[in-house]
């Protein structure tokens, strides 16, 4: 089923689960948008494709992402940071389509972030052993926007912690449609993604897609 984007935000109920003050998971609340959000994702990666980015110690990422929208982040050995530019191609990122917007204005209004305007979308594809280590979503100029991050495709165990990295994280499940949004007094939480397990999802296959929506500059 796909989403009109002028349907009403009350028709998208989902469980909510609370992991701390201004940290709520939303299960399932992507899946009535999944098929015109894998549609517009493959618009995206015709132009952007995904690529494995190394970080400033010289480490190639296990993550393979792309962007879009106004900015997109990247990284190299200079540093981690957003660029409205594609290094890769030279351009500027793909437009971030509507369907995009929606969803994530619509996830963050309804845990109580109202006003929520993205002009950054981070897409990462796992495959199976792919991680994410514990990190800190500091490369924006404006922490008082939340970060919506929504999950498509295979499981993984989403790590939850807290202000400080050597904080114990509580493991999270998340799965296909899942959408989870932190800010206010979460925004600087430590979180990452535990290894990828092999499985296969029948809009995805082996992957697992994952679309961090921010608001960068």
């Amino acid at each position: 089923m796909t989403l009109s984007l002028f349907q009403d935000m009350e028709q998208c109920q989902s469980e909510r689960e609370e992991l701390c003050p201004g940290a709520i998971v939303l299960h399932g609340f992507a899946v009535p948008y999944e098929v015109a959000i894998l549609e517009a994702l493959r618009d995206i990666t015709t132009r952007a494709p995904f690529r494995h980015m190394v970080t400033p110690g010289g480490f190639r990422m296990s993550v393979a992402l792309t962007n879009c929208g106004s900015y997109g982040w990247i990284t190299d050995r200079t540093g981690y940071r957003y660029d409205a530019i594609d290094p890769e191609s030279g351009k500027s990122w793909p437009h971030m389509s509507a369907v995009f917007v929606k969803l994530a204005q619509d996830a963050a209004a309804s845990t109580g972030f109202n006003d929520f305007k993205p002009d950054a979308c981070l897409v990462n594809c796992y495959n199976p052993g792919a991680r994410l280590s514990l990190h800190q979503d500091k490369n924006e100029r404006d922490f008082d926007a939340p970060i919506v991050s929504v999950s498509l495709g295979i499981p993984a165990i989403f790590l939850w912690g807290g202000l400080r990295r050597k904080d114990k994280p509580m493991r999270v499940q998340l799965t296909h449609g899942d959408i989870m949004v932190w800010g206010g007094p979460a925004r600087l939480h430590y979180h990452g993604v535990l290894p990828i397990k092999e499985a296969c999802h029948p809009l995805t296959g082996t992957h697992r897609i994952n679309l961090t929506f921010r608001k960068a500059a």
